[in-house]
């Protein structure tokens, strides 16, 4: 298996290890392939307690991603986000209830929510790419503009505006 060339990494106070698991337990085809702990090593650099997890590694439906407890030094925002494609109704609605649970309750426009770690994802339906992305195509224009209104995306109601009905 070659190697993947760009690897999301994600710092976590100290729940790398929890919130990989969380992730693994909502993602199908998800594994945690590789802990590292923390030894004492670097420890007046890094600070952690030798024995601590350091980093965890793992595959969300093939895509790697690593989480790193490096301490309270850096928290998330929604200047990056992981999106997430839905073909059906379901899927959109299994991944932004598994993956809002214990999150911002605030959900954003446009199928964004922030995880309990405050992590972003954008839940979306892959049937928008179908749409296009014509600023001149009338039916466009009524499934953005019906976006713009939604927080949780709703598939029946964008192919509605996207007809004209």
């Amino acid at each position: 298996m070659a190697l993947q060339k760009i690897t999301p990494n994600l710092w976590f106070a100290d729940q790398a290890e929890e919130a990989a698991k969380f992730y693994t337990s909502i993602f199908k085809n998800s594994k945690i392939t590789k802990t590292t702990y923390y030894s004492s090593v670097g420890q007046e650099i890094h600070g952690q307690e030798a024995g601590q997890v350091m980093t965890v590694e793992f595959e969300l439906d093939g895509q790697t991603f690593v989480n790193l407890n490096g301490g309270p030094v850096f928290t998330f925002n929604e200047a990056i986000s992981f999106i997430v494609d839905c073909k059906t109704q379901e899927e959109i609605d299994y991944y932004w209830e598994k993956l809002g649970e214990g999150g911002d309750p605030n959900a954003q426009q446009c199928g964004w929510l922030k995880d309990k770690y405050g992590v972003s994802w954008q839940v979306v339906p892959t049937m928008l790419e179908e749409m296009g992305s014509n600023p001149d195509d009338p039916g466009y224009q009524r499934a953005f503009a019906a976006m713009m209104e939604m927080k949780k995306m709703d598939l029946a109601a964008l192919e509605k505006a996207y007809r004209g009905a």
